[in-house]
């Protein structure tokens, strides 16, 4: 009893561990690629979250399908080298096995197919929207537009001297700010040329097109920051343009909303959104 006691309390240091220091698996690391990182983010999202399990599904289905090839060659190997068989076979047909090669991997493609569409047809699904936000992805930052507050900004790339502890290439300085636990519409197009607004701790990539608007979703079920990058080649600086998204509860983001509201009205733009525009 005393020894489980024990490993109980260990347990519970490592997770309290865990989750404060870099590397671990906390709440505040969870929004970024870490050193040596093998597997996905953590998930912060539904979508993500079937994402990962979706994932970890077809690995089981492909460990398999490549233990059974295995299997079947090295039996080949064994049994029916030259030594071993010096008569071959000379059958050509059995309707056992023709019927069992070919019902197989029906089967296989119809249990990765089935939770291959569900999980399409809730990422292209948007259920209604608690915020809705338009991203524009311009050579070489983002300008993020509140339709509904009647505001916008745009978010640039940090230099190594102005972004602190942040991380490096990850962090702006104007930060896309939502609500947790809220559905969040992102409506995405490009100013130029092509780019690409994805998350990866939200499980989603969607293209910006110039004159085309796309449309995307996603619900962040925790606290923190979330970055991303711009996942199409853009030109020069693509490499420069990450996507920074702070999870805020409904109270610190109704705060944020009325001094966002007065700080990057439209009505009162920016010098440095006007010059961006009068640039593109």
């Amino acid at each position: 009893m005393l020894r489980i006691k024990r490993t109980a309390v260990l347990a519970a240091m490592a997770a309290t561990i865990m989750a404060l220091v870099p590397g671990g698996m906390g709440l505040a690391l969870a929004d970024q690629p870490h050193p040596w990182q093998l597997g996905m983010q953590q998930a912060a999202s539904p979508v993500m979250a079937d994402l990962v399990w979706f994932h970890d599904f077809l690995l089981w289905i492909i460990a398999a399908v490549a233990l059974l090839v295995l299997v079947l060659l090295v039996i080949v190997i064994v049994k029916f080298n030259a030594r071993s068989n010096p008569t071959p076979s000379k059958t050509t047909h059995n309707t056992l096995l023709e019927v069992g090669w070919t019902l197989v991997p029906v089967l296989i493609l119809v249990a990765i197919a089935v939770p291959s569409f569900r999980l399409l047809f809730l990422q292209q699904t948007i259920p209604p929207a608690d915020v809705t936000i338009k991203a524009t992805g311009k050579q070489w930052y983002w300008t993020y537009t509140y339709p509904d507050n009647n505001f916008e900004f745009d978010s640039y790339l940090l230099r190594d001297g102005d972004r602190g502890d942040r991380p490096r290439l990850l962090a702006v300085d104007n930060e896309l700010v939502v609500p947790v636990n809220k559905v969040v519409r992102v409506q995405v197009i490009g100013g130029d040329v092509i780019h690409s607004f994805g998350v990866p701790a939200f499980g989603f990539k969607i293209d910006a097109v110039p004159g085309r608007l796309n449309e995307t979703w996603f619900r962040a079920e925790r606290e923190g920051v979330y970055y991303g990058q711009c996942y199409e080649l853009c030109g020069r600086d693509h490499a420069f343009m990450p996507i920074a998204i702070r999870v805020v509860s409904e109270g610190a983001y109704k705060e944020w909303l009325t001094q966002a509201e007065k700080k990057f009205a439209i009505d009162g733009l920016r010098p440095s959104v006007v010059a961006a525009a009068t640039t593109d």
